[in-house]
């Protein structure tokens, strides 16, 4: 069983690399937004909605690090300057760890430019419709900027299986070949 933990900040290009990571490998994806998209329209971006998407997004892996499936990619934003985010991804490594699985990190990064342009790909707005409001969408993802860091500074994580790719002049295709590639996977 393999984890591939994809993360970066909103518009990099997290799910669309899991797309093209599921179709050139017998990996399933699991983007953040399939629990949002769920919750967000009975909670709004709310305490609960975020409560509820963790413990749904738990049980999903808890259920499946127990499966004999290849494995898992899993997309979401990491704040690096929240200890909780810190504590949900070492909770998130110890599920599927516990059940003997391998967890890799991968860290997208992104010019800003290039990611306020990626908000608003037919794509993301397709499989993320809380993304359809493109002015709410572009707020929140400028306002984010004032108060969270979404990429790692060199040497904050520790882990073997890691790689950090800045994927801002790259295709999904690319960067989905070098994660193969590098993991073997």
């Amino acid at each position: 069983m393999k984890l591939i933990l994809l993360f970066g900040p909103q518009a990099v290009g997290k799910m669309t690399v899991g797309q093209e990571l599921e179709k050139r490998t017998e990996l399933k994806l699991f983007h953040n937004h399939m629990t949002i998209e769920l919750l967000q329209p009975f909670f709004g971006f709310t305490e609960e909605m975020w409560r509820i998407c963790n413990l749904l997004r738990e049980e999903v892996f808890e259920a499946f690090a127990k499966t004999d499936q290849y494995g898992m990619i899993y997309t979401f934003m990491w704040a690096f300057n929240e200890e909780e985010d810190w504590k949900w991804v070492e909770k998130v490594s110890n599920i599927f760890e516990s059940n003997g699985a391998e967890v890799y990190f991968v860290e997208l990064e992104s010019d800003l430019e290039v990611r306020l342009q990626r908000n608003i790909t037919p794509n993301r707005l397709q499989h993320k419709p809380s993304k359809r409001n493109i002015e709410d969408s572009e707020k929140r993802l400028l306002a984010s900027l004032d108060t969270l860091r979404l990429n790692s500074i060199e040497g904050e994580i520790e882990r073997e299986n890691y790689i950090k790719i800045n994927n801002t002049d790259m295709r999904p295709e690319e960067v989905a070949e070098i994660i193969i590639n590098r993991f073997q996977l």
